[in-house]
C-alpha cells in the first residue's frame, strides 16, 4: 500500500501520488499515459485525472502496480 508521508515532492498536487517505493518499471505509464511520467529513477503524476477516463486509466495503474507505490488520499 502506498504511503503518503513518503510520497515523491514532483507529484502533482491532488488524490492521486506516487511514493518512494516505486521501481519506475513502467507498467503505471502503459496504463495511464495522460497522468504519469517516467523521472529519472521513479514515475510521478504529472497531471491529476480530469475525466472518467483517466480516472479509471488510474486505477487500472493502481491495480497493475507490483510495488503498490500509487495511492490514493480522497483529499
Amino acid at each position: 500500500m502506498a504511503n503518503k508521508a513518503e510520497k515523491w515532492a514532483d507529484n502533482a498536487p491532488g488524490k492521486f501520488y506516487i511514493d518512494m517505493n516505486c521501481d519506475n518499471c513502467g507498467l503505471c505509464i502503459t496504463e495511464a499515459p495522460d497522468n504519469i511520467r517516467e523521472g529519472e529513477d521513479h514515475s510521478y503524476i504529472f497531471k491529476q485525472p480530469a475525466n472518467d477516463a483517466e480516472l479509471q486509466a488510474m486505477r487500472n495503474a493502481m491495480d497493475s502496480c507490483p510495488t503498490e507505490s500509487i495511492g490514493d488520499d480522497g483529499e
